[in-house]
Protein backbone atom coordinates (compact mmCIF):
# COMPACT_ATOMS: atom_id res chain seq x y z
CA UNK A 1 0.00 0.00 0.00
CA UNK A 2 1.31 3.53 -0.31
CA UNK A 3 -0.76 7.31 -0.33
CA UNK A 4 -0.49 7.83 -3.60
CA UNK A 5 -2.76 4.63 -4.71
CA UNK A 6 -5.45 6.00 -1.76
CA UNK A 7 -6.79 9.15 -1.11
CA UNK A 8 -5.71 10.51 2.13
CA UNK A 9 -6.42 13.85 3.84
CA UNK A 10 -4.13 15.92 5.47
CA UNK A 11 -5.48 18.63 8.28
CA UNK A 12 -4.05 22.41 9.49
CA UNK A 13 -1.55 22.72 11.59
CA UNK A 14 -2.59 22.44 15.59
CA UNK A 15 -0.83 23.10 18.35
CA UNK A 16 0.01 19.59 19.94
CA UNK A 17 -1.83 17.85 22.62
CA UNK A 18 1.75 16.18 23.66
CA UNK A 19 4.48 18.98 22.68
CA UNK A 20 3.26 22.45 24.03
CA UNK A 21 6.07 23.93 21.84
CA UNK A 22 5.48 21.76 18.97
CA UNK A 23 2.92 22.22 16.25
CA UNK A 24 1.18 18.92 15.06
CA UNK A 25 -0.13 18.08 11.63
CA UNK A 26 -2.18 14.52 10.52
CA UNK A 27 -2.73 12.09 7.63
CA UNK A 28 -6.25 11.01 7.53
CA UNK A 29 -7.09 7.59 5.90
CA UNK A 30 -10.24 8.73 4.37
CA UNK A 31 -11.19 6.68 1.22
CA UNK A 32 -13.44 4.28 1.72
CA UNK A 33 -11.65 1.35 0.27
CA UNK A 34 -9.29 2.16 3.80
CA UNK A 35 -12.36 0.95 5.97
CA UNK A 36 -12.16 -2.54 6.29
CA UNK A 37 -10.20 -4.37 8.38
CA UNK A 38 -7.82 -5.93 5.90
CA UNK A 39 -7.14 -2.18 4.99
CA UNK A 40 -6.73 -1.13 8.65
CA UNK A 41 -4.25 -3.81 9.47
CA UNK A 42 -1.90 -2.38 6.32
CA UNK A 43 -2.37 1.18 7.27
CA UNK A 44 -1.10 -0.28 10.68
CA UNK A 45 1.69 -1.86 9.21
CA UNK A 46 2.60 1.65 7.82
CA UNK A 47 2.60 3.43 11.31
CA UNK A 48 -1.27 4.63 11.26
CA UNK A 49 -3.54 4.57 14.20
CA UNK A 50 -7.06 5.30 15.14
CA UNK A 51 -9.30 7.07 17.50
CA UNK A 52 -12.90 6.07 17.26
CA UNK A 53 -13.80 5.64 13.48
CA UNK A 54 -10.86 7.54 12.17
CA UNK A 55 -7.67 5.98 11.33
CA UNK A 56 -4.75 8.81 11.08
CA UNK A 57 -0.76 9.15 10.63
CA UNK A 58 1.23 11.83 12.06
CA UNK A 59 3.05 14.92 9.78
CA UNK A 60 3.72 17.48 11.69
CA UNK A 61 6.08 19.98 9.74
CA UNK A 62 9.02 19.77 12.12
CA UNK A 63 8.83 17.18 14.25
CA UNK A 64 9.45 13.64 14.46
CA UNK A 65 8.62 12.95 18.37
CA UNK A 66 5.57 10.44 17.62
CA UNK A 67 7.31 7.01 16.65
CA UNK A 68 4.80 3.64 16.36
CA UNK A 69 6.00 0.87 18.45
CA UNK A 70 4.90 -2.91 17.95
CA UNK A 71 6.74 -5.80 20.22
CA UNK A 72 8.19 -8.84 18.77
CA UNK A 73 5.81 -11.38 20.86
CA UNK A 74 7.44 -14.25 20.10
CA UNK A 75 11.31 -12.98 21.02
CA UNK A 76 9.44 -10.82 24.45
CA UNK A 77 11.14 -11.44 27.65
CA UNK A 78 9.55 -9.50 30.12
CA UNK A 79 11.82 -7.47 32.77
CA UNK A 80 12.23 -7.69 36.45
CA UNK A 81 9.86 -5.10 36.96
CA UNK A 82 7.50 -6.43 34.78
CA UNK A 83 7.45 -9.64 36.44
CA UNK A 84 6.67 -8.23 39.48
CA UNK A 85 3.74 -6.68 37.99
CA UNK A 86 2.59 -10.52 37.19
CA UNK A 87 3.33 -11.93 40.25
CA UNK A 88 1.47 -8.41 42.06
CA UNK A 89 -1.41 -8.65 39.79
CA UNK A 90 -1.72 -12.40 39.91
CA UNK A 91 -4.92 -13.01 41.81
CA UNK A 92 -7.20 -10.93 39.34
CA UNK A 93 -9.30 -13.00 37.04
CA UNK A 94 -8.81 -12.13 33.23
CA UNK A 95 -11.78 -12.17 30.96
CA UNK A 96 -12.49 -11.73 26.99
CA UNK A 97 -15.59 -10.01 25.39
CA UNK A 98 -15.98 -9.34 21.73
CA UNK A 99 -18.58 -6.12 22.69
CA UNK A 100 -18.43 -2.91 24.34
CA UNK A 101 -20.36 -3.30 27.28
CA UNK A 102 -22.62 -0.91 29.14
CA UNK A 103 -21.17 -1.56 32.32
CA UNK A 104 -17.98 -0.25 31.28
CA UNK A 105 -18.97 2.87 31.39
CA UNK A 106 -18.88 3.93 34.74
CA UNK A 107 -15.43 2.24 35.09
CA UNK A 108 -14.14 4.46 32.50
CA UNK A 109 -16.02 7.89 34.08
CA UNK A 110 -14.28 7.32 37.00
CA UNK A 111 -11.30 7.03 35.34
CA UNK A 112 -11.17 10.10 33.52
CA UNK A 113 -12.43 11.97 36.60
CA UNK A 114 -9.84 10.90 38.21
CA UNK A 115 -6.70 10.67 36.02
CA UNK A 116 -7.27 12.93 33.05
CA UNK A 117 -9.00 16.09 34.06
CA UNK A 118 -6.34 18.00 31.85
CA UNK A 119 -7.06 15.95 28.75
CA UNK A 120 -9.33 16.44 25.73
CA UNK A 121 -11.88 13.57 27.00
CA UNK A 122 -12.77 15.57 30.23
CA UNK A 123 -15.45 15.50 31.26
CA UNK A 124 -16.14 12.14 29.99
CA UNK A 125 -19.86 11.11 28.63
CA UNK A 126 -21.61 7.98 27.60
CA UNK A 127 -21.56 9.15 23.77
CA UNK A 128 -17.93 10.33 23.85
CA UNK A 129 -17.46 6.58 25.54
CA UNK A 130 -18.89 4.68 22.84
CA UNK A 131 -17.37 7.08 19.60
CA UNK A 132 -13.86 7.20 20.90
CA UNK A 133 -13.91 2.92 22.05
CA UNK A 134 -16.29 1.23 19.86
CA UNK A 135 -14.80 0.56 15.76
CA UNK A 136 -16.31 -0.79 13.21
CA UNK A 137 -13.02 -0.95 11.31
CA UNK A 138 -12.28 -4.67 12.78
CA UNK A 139 -13.08 -7.34 15.01
CA UNK A 140 -12.39 -5.69 18.69
CA UNK A 141 -11.64 -7.54 21.87
CA UNK A 142 -12.10 -6.20 25.50
CA UNK A 143 -9.99 -7.44 28.29
CA UNK A 144 -11.67 -7.30 32.05
CA UNK A 145 -9.42 -7.41 34.40
CA UNK A 146 -11.75 -8.38 37.59
CA UNK A 147 -11.32 -8.93 41.40
CA UNK A 148 -13.30 -11.68 43.44
CA UNK A 149 -13.60 -10.73 47.30
CA UNK A 150 -15.95 -12.57 49.68
CA UNK A 151 -17.83 -13.50 46.96
CA UNK A 152 -18.18 -10.49 45.05
CA UNK A 153 -16.59 -9.79 41.33
CA UNK A 154 -15.59 -6.26 40.74
CA UNK A 155 -14.66 -4.87 37.74
CA UNK A 156 -11.08 -2.97 38.14
CA UNK A 157 -9.61 -2.52 34.24
CA UNK A 158 -10.41 -3.04 30.75
CA UNK A 159 -8.35 -2.84 27.81
CA UNK A 160 -9.63 -2.18 24.60
CA UNK A 161 -7.92 -4.50 21.67
CA UNK A 162 -8.21 -3.98 18.08
CA UNK A 163 -7.84 -7.42 16.11
CA UNK A 164 -5.35 -7.02 13.07
CA UNK A 165 -4.18 -9.54 10.55
CA UNK A 166 -0.34 -9.76 12.08
CA UNK A 167 -1.28 -8.82 15.56
CA UNK A 168 -2.83 -6.99 17.71
CA UNK A 169 -3.12 -3.15 18.75
CA UNK A 170 -3.37 -1.78 22.44
CA UNK A 171 -6.03 1.17 21.81
CA UNK A 172 -6.92 2.41 25.29
CA UNK A 173 -6.62 1.25 28.77
CA UNK A 174 -8.92 2.56 31.74
CA UNK A 175 -9.12 1.32 35.19
CA UNK A 176 -10.27 1.71 39.11
CA UNK A 177 -8.31 4.81 40.33
CA UNK A 178 -8.86 2.63 43.55
CA UNK A 179 -6.08 0.19 41.78
CA UNK A 180 -3.68 2.61 40.36
CA UNK A 181 -0.95 1.21 42.68
CA UNK A 182 -1.25 -2.63 41.15
CA UNK A 183 0.13 -0.57 37.46
CA UNK A 184 -2.95 -2.53 35.74
CA UNK A 185 -1.79 -0.51 32.40
CA UNK A 186 1.38 -2.41 32.65
CA UNK A 187 -0.15 -5.67 33.60
CA UNK A 188 -3.14 -5.05 30.50
CA UNK A 189 0.14 -4.58 28.11
CA UNK A 190 1.35 -8.17 29.55
CA UNK A 191 -2.21 -9.68 29.55
CA UNK A 192 -2.02 -8.31 25.60
CA UNK A 193 1.12 -9.93 24.80
CA UNK A 194 0.14 -13.28 25.99
CA UNK A 195 -3.32 -13.46 24.15
CA UNK A 196 -0.96 -12.67 21.04
CA UNK A 197 0.88 -15.63 22.15
CA UNK A 198 -2.04 -17.82 22.75
CA UNK A 199 -3.38 -16.37 19.38
CA UNK A 200 -0.25 -17.34 17.36
CA UNK A 201 0.27 -13.59 16.22
CA UNK A 202 3.37 -11.98 15.96
CA UNK A 203 2.88 -8.54 16.94
CA UNK A 204 1.48 -5.95 19.83
CA UNK A 205 1.28 -2.55 18.62
CA UNK A 206 1.54 0.11 21.30
CA UNK A 207 0.84 3.11 19.37
CA UNK A 208 3.01 6.41 19.75
CA UNK A 209 5.81 6.51 21.87
CA UNK A 210 7.18 10.10 22.30
CA UNK A 211 10.14 10.51 24.72
CA UNK A 212 9.62 13.67 25.78
CA UNK A 213 5.76 13.62 27.00
CA UNK A 214 5.35 11.85 30.65
CA UNK A 215 1.95 10.68 29.49
CA UNK A 216 3.24 8.47 26.20
CA UNK A 217 6.69 7.77 26.86
CA UNK A 218 6.35 3.79 28.24
CA UNK A 219 5.97 2.04 25.56
CA UNK A 220 9.42 1.65 25.06
CA UNK A 221 9.97 -0.71 28.10
CA UNK A 222 8.80 -4.33 25.88
CA UNK A 223 11.85 -5.75 24.78
CA UNK A 224 12.35 -6.62 21.57
CA UNK A 225 10.47 -4.04 20.09
CA UNK A 226 10.40 -2.48 16.43
CA UNK A 227 9.93 1.50 15.68
CA UNK A 228 8.94 2.80 12.43
CA UNK A 229 11.04 5.31 11.67
CA UNK A 230 11.27 7.18 7.95
CA UNK A 231 8.91 4.64 6.35
CA UNK A 232 10.27 1.26 8.45
CA UNK A 233 10.45 -0.72 10.98
CA UNK A 234 13.89 -1.13 12.95
CA UNK A 235 14.42 -3.49 15.57
CA UNK A 236 15.57 -2.42 19.47
CA UNK A 237 16.70 -5.05 21.22
CA UNK A 238 17.12 -3.89 24.26
CA UNK A 239 17.32 -0.79 27.16
CA UNK A 240 21.23 0.08 26.12
CA UNK A 241 19.34 0.97 22.56
CA UNK A 242 21.39 -1.76 20.80
CA UNK A 243 20.01 -2.65 17.43
CA UNK A 244 20.31 -4.82 14.50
Amino acid sequence: MNDSSFKVGITKTFPCSYLPEQEERLLIAVDERLQNSQSYSLLMMQGFRRSGEQTYRPHCPHCNACQSIRVLVDDFTPSKSQKRSLKRNAHFNVNTSKQLQDNYYDLYEKYINSCHQDGSMFPPNYQQFQSFLASKLTQQLFIETWLTLDGEKQLVCVAVTDVLSNGLSAVYTFYHPDFKKQGLGTFSILTQIELCKQQGLPYLYLGYQIDDCQKMNYKNRYFPFEKFVKQEWLLVKNNSGSKI
